[in-house]
């Protein structure tokens, strides 16, 4: 049932999996181990890995986030996951400069990352307002 009272395009939020920016994370996921599927072997325990533990990180972040019950605690995991967003950003240009990733798959990966980058600073700002309002 819709709740009528929110503004069109406003959607329920009962978990955290229905939050966009977890959505759009978990894709970012899924990118990043499609695009280290090509780089060399000796990085396996290298960039390979480093890269997607950081990419996990950002889904897992705000979910343990939305779990923990309190904004003071979501926010905290909120700015985690964002950080692991740079990491991922900076990783993505040290793969490219090192030839793993060309220069168009890199910018895709590079370009859903900063999505991500925006929703989470939306929904940062968001809570912030919130709990300016209490």
């Amino acid at each position: 049932m819709a709740d009528e009272t929110r503004p069109p395009g406003k959607r329920d939020i009962r978990n955290f999996n229905d939050l966009l920016v977890w959505q759009k994370a978990r894709d970012l996921v899924k990118a990043v181990y499609q695009g280290t599927r090509g780089f060399p072997p000796e990085e396996i325990y290298g960039l390979t890995a480093q890269l997607q533990r950081a990419a996990v990180s950002v889904p897992s972040n705000i979910a343990e986030g939305y779990g923990r019950g309190s904004r003071k605690e979501y926010v905290r995991f909120l700015r985690t996951a964002r950080g692991s967003l740079y990491e991922v950003q900076t990783q993505l240009l040290l793969a490219q400069d090192l030839g793993y990733l060309s220069p168009a798959k890199a910018e895709e990966l590079m370009q859903s990352a900063a999505r991500c980058c925006q929703l989470l600073n939306g929904l940062l700002r968001s809570l912030a307002k919130q709990g300016a309002s209490k």
